[in-house]
């Protein structure tokens, strides 16, 4: 008896370990449990950002980093937030040459990315010179420090990262989206729809960060990550798909947030994360249309837990001030883009 006994729990266990859908569940749930105990563990600057970005990678079907990507996002990751630094030290106390010079490092951005540049980058760089000038219009050191939580945070995700896929790896027939080549060429579309993207966010952002409005950073945010395809339609969808993961990720995190105040302990807070996660999990590698709502929905619920668990926080506000904040992100984009296709670019096309 205990012998098939034996040969049954080995049969499942092999089971499970060919399945690439558990394995991936399994690897997220372990991987953002485990980034949350380390990050609330030991609790540096920006330590959440750390359990945030874990989930964000995790939650996409990417084969295990290789050294030489993963040395290149610390590299990246550590350029990118040293041009943001610059932006806040030298060229934010001359205003004019500040403007001149976001507008050229937006469209690059944009352009790098439309020719199949790293995401990774292009997501770090657009973080950088859109926060850390915000930062430094109270308090240059305070702009540094941000940028070495954040780089600290990033570095370790990447560490994460590796000992999730090799706690649970992919099986070896596992096949993986094929990433579109950079292209060095001079591509017209690409620089059309980086010019447009451009026009949409710089001026939102020349206006928040000249007159300091740190309270709706998030709106800025939220438009330049809205904005990397400008198209009407695609990104109406994306401000509403983040809308929607936020009212998905915001009632679960309502439910999350009164059990760990009912019992506020350490342990129970990272079996009811795990437990969380491999709810979440389950949907977003389900294959089904609303599995992207998941995969959001888990970020915004880290997120707003997160704000919460703050020191005189509201969760009521918070949550109601993110989805009022992406709201007028949809908004922005939506006019920005109506006028822009009616006065320039078709015109251009025609």
């Amino acid at each position: 008896m205990s012998i098939k006994m034996t040969d049954k729990s080995a049969s499942i266990g092999k089971n499970i370990f060919a399945d690439v859908k558990a394995m991936r569940t399994l690897r997220f749930a372990f991987g953002v449990t485990f980034a949350c105990a380390l990050a609330y563990g030991i609790n540096w600057p920006l330590a959440f950002l750390m359990p945030v970005f874990t989930a964000m990678i995790l939650a996409m079907p990417l084969p295990k980093p290789s050294v030489k990507a993963s040395f290149y996002n610390m590299v990246s990751t550590l350029q990118a937030f040293a041009i943001g630094l610059a932006f806040s030290l030298f060229f934010l106390q001359y205003p004019m040459a500040y403007l001149i010079t976001l507008a050229l490092v937006l469209f690059h951005l944009y352009y790098y990315l439309n020719r199949g540049g790293s995401f990774w980058f292009t997501l770090m760089a657009m973080i950088a010179i859109l926060i850390l000038p915000m930062i430094a219009n109270t308090n240059e050191g305070l702009a540094i420090g941000f940028s070495a939580g954040f780089v600290y945070s990033s570095w370790l995700t990447i560490v994460m990262l590796w000992l999730a896929h090799f706690v649970f790896p992919d099986p070896s027939f596992t096949h993986f989206p094929v990433k579109p080549k950079y292209s060095n060429v001079y591509s017209k579309v690409a620089a059309k729809t980086a010019l447009k993207s451009t026009l949409v966010v710089f001026p939102i952002a020349a206006v928040f960060i000249s007159y300091g409005l740190s309270d709706y950073l998030l709106v800025i945010i939220f438009s330049a990550l809205f904005i990397l395809k400008p198209d009407l339609a695609e990104g109406k969808e994306a401000g509403m798909n983040s809308l929607l993961s936020t009212l998905l990720g915001g009632t679960f995190a309502c439910v999350f947030y009164w059990l760990i105040v009912a019992v506020p302990q350490f342990n129970f807070y990272l079996f009811l994360l795990f437990a969380t996660a491999l709810f979440f999990g389950r949907h977003i590698f389900s294959g089904t249309p609303i599995a992207k709502y998941y995969s959001s929905g888990f970020i915004a619920l880290l997120v707003i837990v997160n704000s919460a668990m703050a020191a005189d926080s509201n969760f009521s506000e918070i949550l109601v001030q993110r989805v009022l904040l992406i709201c007028s992100a949809i908004f922005y984009i939506i006019c920005a883009l109506k006028v822009l296709e009616r006065f320039w670019f078709k015109a251009n096309n025609q």
